[in-house]
Formats: structure tokens, C-alpha cells, sequence
């Protein structure tokens, strides 16, 4: 029983930005298909993922999360053809951010999610909490 609950103690709360119209669609995929992902994952949707200000990033994990993941559009976004660039600018800036501070940058990570994309987003997320288990805050 111990093992148990020393397990949940170390859960990594991990903060996800997801676009509305698109990667959102995939997270509710596997919720719905009881796809089993880390529950302290919390998910706060947006229209489009280079709309996230990188200060968002770095108050997130200077207040709480161990990590930030962003579930961009990439490709599939209805309001910029040139969203994933943009979007990875976002990062870039954030981690340049993350690192002034003596953060790891590895603490932000990034991956296109499509609305059927219940399976990768599970797999991202599942790695991307094991990894930060094995990261310096």
C-alpha cells in the first residue's frame, strides 16, 4: 500500500496549453476512450497555440508545474498558415526565459496534436512526466 501512495506523491503536475478547434479534440479522445495519462496533467484550451505568451510558460513552472506542454496546431490550424513557426518561437523565447531564471528548458516541451491524435498525446505526455521525474527543478 505504500508503494501506492508514494507513487501519486511523485505525479508531475504538468500544465498543458492545447488549440480549441484541434489538439483540445485529441486530449478529449482520450479522455472519453479512458486512455490512462497522468492525472495531474491540467489542460487550459486556446483558439491557436502561438497565441501563448511565453511569460504564461514561465509563471506556470515558477508557480507550481513542473512542466509545461503545448499541444500545437501545427499544420491543421484554421487561422495561420504559419502558426507552427510561430508557435515555435513562443518556445524558443519561453526556454531563453526559463533559462535566465537557472530553469531547466527541457521543463517546456512541444508537439503537434491533431483531433484524433488521442494516442500520441498519451504517449507525449506519459514520457514527458517521466522525464521530468528525472530533472533538477
Amino acid at each position: 500500500m505504500a508503494d501506492m501512495s508514494s507513487k501519486k506523491a511523485e505525479r508531475k503536475k504538468i500544465l498543458v496549453f492545447s488549440t480549441s478547434a484541434i489538439s483540445d479534440l485529441g486530449i478529449d479522445f482520450a479522455g472519453s476512450a479512458h486512455m490512462h495519462y497522468p492525472t495531474s496533467v491540467q489542460v487550459i484550451p486556446l483558439p491557436c497555440s502561438s497565441g501563448i505568451k511565453p511569460a504564461w510558460i514561465v509563471h506556470a513552472i515558477q508557480n507550481g508545474y513542473d512542466g509545461v506542454f503545448v499541444a500545437a496546431c501545427g499544420g491543421d490550424c484554421t487561422y495561420l498558415s504559419d502558426c507552427s513557426e510561430r508557435t515555435g518561437a513562443v518556445v524558443a523565447k519561453a526556454q531563453d526565459l526559463l533559462i535566465e531564471r537557472n530553469v531547466n528548458p527541457k521543463r517546456l516541451r512541444m508537439a503537434g496534436i491533431c483531433s484524433v491524435c488521442a494516442e500520441s498525446f498519451v504517449n507525449s505526455i506519459t514520457k514527458f512526466e517521466e522525464e521530468l521525474a528525472t530533472y533538477d527543478s
